[in-house]
């Protein structure tokens, strides 16, 4: 299922200046933000994290450790220990149920565990459906899904 989902963003690059997700209520309340630097075929992210720094938020970045666990740098490289207001990931698939399919290592998933951050994943249009994607116990649910154009709140969360 990634293999086709991944297969099948190469076609879909869309840009976004991502203003409907920065207008919500949640990053308008929120002090610090963590979201991602997007490479490959991923939604663009440069705009986002630039406008979100521009408006005076912490933006934090993901960085993988050797057990494939994250931890989230400020920008100046320091590990932030403190509280997340909201967590921004990117996302091969959402489902109707809030279920993320990311890149299979549960990074994110064990990061979300250990937050009670809103959350919200990236994702192309087409990558937001009906079509249910796997998922396991450990597996953590977003709050909503946004693409280029839409938000997608989700009342369920793990």
């Amino acid at each position: 299922m990634r293999k086709r989902f991944r297969a099948e963003r190469e076609f879909l690059v869309v840009e976004s200046d991502w203003q409907h997700l920065l207008d919500t209520q949640e990053i308008s309340q929120a002090q610090v933000v963590a979201s991602y630097v997007s490479y490959g075929f991923e939604p663009d992210t440069k705009f986002l994290n630039q406008e979100l720094q521009r408006l005076g938020k912490m933006v934090l970045t993901p960085h993988m450790l050797e057990d494939k666990d994250l931890e989230w740098h400020t920008a100046e490289g320091v590990v932030f220990t403190g509280e997340i207001d909201v967590v921004i990931m990117p996302a091969l698939h959402i489902d109707r149920n809030g279920n993320r399919l990311g890149q299979g290592g549960g990074s994110y998933d064990r990061a979300l565990a250990r937050t009670k951050a809103w959350r919200v994943a990236l994702v192309y249009p087409g990558e937001l459906s009906s079509e249910e994607v796997p998922n396991e116990p450990h597996d953590q649910k977003v709050n909503a899904a946004a693409t280029a154009e839409i938000l997608v709140r989700f009342t369920a969360q793990s």
